[in-house]
């Protein structure tokens, strides 16, 4: 039963990471019938739907919309590339600065617990560490529960930004990138597009389900 757990866990954590990276390899070959790179297709998208303010930046950061900057982030390849891959992925990032533009709830949501959420499992797997010699310095007969307490809250909000996470994604990718991309893309290149879009959206599933294992693993430390 133990390696058979094991065994879930790599899978449910590996798998989707390792097919996504795998999707958007095969589609990263660079194409000459495409008019502009990933940054020159979200520029164009900004302008065309009015979104004014908004940059396009280069980062080493990974793909992403900062909504406090207001900026579309791009990694190299995804900036300067012409490849599916590069403007399927570009065009979910305008995705989600049309979510931010449109006031989407969701993300709006996201974006104020995400900073306290990081704070919050920090601090709880610091408290969750140190409960045992806490409770031994207070003396208190409430003050190690109130110190885990603390600590499966602080877990619970980290997975709780995880799990909103899930229809921010999804509808970035396949409510507002999709209908664009048929606007731009080949219709025999948007059964690839729909490939890519799905296995990133794969690994915020499987990082939603890791939050929620830990979160779990640690209710189960604290049972015994």
């Amino acid at each position: 039963m133990v390696v058979l757990l094991i065994f879930v866990a790599l899978a449910i954590f590996v798998l989707p990471n390792l097919w996504a990276k795998w999707v958007l390899k095969r589609h990263r070959r660079g194409r000459d019938d495409y008019p502009g790179s990933g940054a020159e297709l979200a520029e164009h998208l900004l302008r065309r739907l009015g979104l004014e303010g908004v940059k396009v930046e280069r980062t080493e950061s990974g793909d992403h919309y900062d909504p406090e900057a207001r900026c579309v982030r791009l990694s190299a390849e995804h900036y300067d590339g012409r490849s599916l891959t590069a403007v399927t992925v570009a065009a979910h990032e305008v995705g989600h600065a049309i979510q931010h533009h449109q006031g989407y709830a969701p993300l709006l949501a996201r974006s104020r617990m995400i900073g306290v959420a990081q704070k919050a499992e920090k601090l709880g797997a610091i408290l969750m560490m140190a409960a045992p010699f806490l409770f031994l310095l207070t003396r208190l007969p409430g003050g190690l529960a109130m110190v885990i307490a603390i600590a499966v809250i602080s877990f619970g909000t980290a997975t709780l930004v995880h799990l909103i996470t899930l229809p921010v994604e999804f509808d970035a990718s396949f409510n507002r990138a999709l209908p664009l991309l048929k606007e731009y893309v080949p219709p025999y290149d948007m059964p690839g597009a729909r490939h890519v879009l799905t296995a990133c959206a794969f690994t915020y599933v499987a990082a939603s389900l890791a939050s929620v294992l830990n979160l779990g693993r640690w209710l189960v430390i604290l049972r015994r």
